[in-house]
């Protein structure tokens, strides 16, 4: 009977002892994948932020297509300008005197490849897609503009859900996640760059992940 009963304790110890260490190695387990995703995810958002940076000081405008966006890295050129100091005369029909004027002039020096000048290794082409093994997804991305002070601003903004970078882990540490509120963490649902409700270009990761600004 003795034995019986050790062997029945010795079971129940080795089922507790089997919960108490997933529930401590189990987040740890959760974080450093996490961190790994999070990493991968935000060098290709700071692809994206790179790349439609040089798109609007081309045409004024993000993209809202990746495909235009991807194709306008592989085809646009940068205007290479030099602004210099000039001044000229200005007869004043009321003094009847010349006056002297002060401008500025802009030449254009040539033309430099996007291409070239940002993605030379040709990092951009993968740059929608979720770096992730196992997820054949895209980055949600949108162009647009909003109204600040009765000036109409392009805006832009590139994501993805915690729901996706993380859809194969525990379900309880997911929903933790989504909700943390931290300056050393991702906050909220998404990992993303840009806003199409702000005047922004950062995104909001913490520095640990990389710069999040530009």
């Amino acid at each position: 009977m003795k034995i019986v009963v050790q062997l029945v304790l010795w079971v129940i110890i080795g089922v507790l002892g089997y919960f108490v260490f997933n529930s401590v190695n189990g987040p740890v387990k959760f974080n450093k994948i996490k961190q790994a995703r999070y990493a991968k995810a935000v060098e290709n958002l700071r692809d994206i932020r790179t790349a439609q940076l040089a798109y609007r000081s081309v045409t004024g405008k993000f993209a809202k297509d990746p495909v235009k966006l991807v194709a306008f890295i592989d085809t646009a050129k940068f205007t290479l300008t030099q602004r210099r100091d000039s001044s000229f005369i200005r007869f004043n029909k009321i003094l009847k005197i010349d006056e002297p004027r002060d401008t500025v002039i802009i030449d254009t020096l040539g033309y430099a490849s996007v291409k070239d000048s940002l993605f030379k290794t040709g990092n951009h082409k993968n740059m929608i897609k979720i770096p992730i093994e196992g997820i054949e997804s895209n980055f949600e991305m949108d162009a647009g503009y909003i109204n600040k002070n009765d000036l109409r601003i392009p805006v832009f903004e590139a994501k993805v859900s915690k729901d996706v970078l993380l859809h194969d882990q525990d379900k309880d540490l997911l929903a933790q996640e989504k909700e943390v509120r931290s300056v050393d963490e991702v906050n909220g649902g998404f990992l993303s760059v840009g806003s199409m409700t702000e005047v922004m270009t950062s995104g909001n990761w913490p520095r640990t992940y990389g710069a999040n600004d530009q």
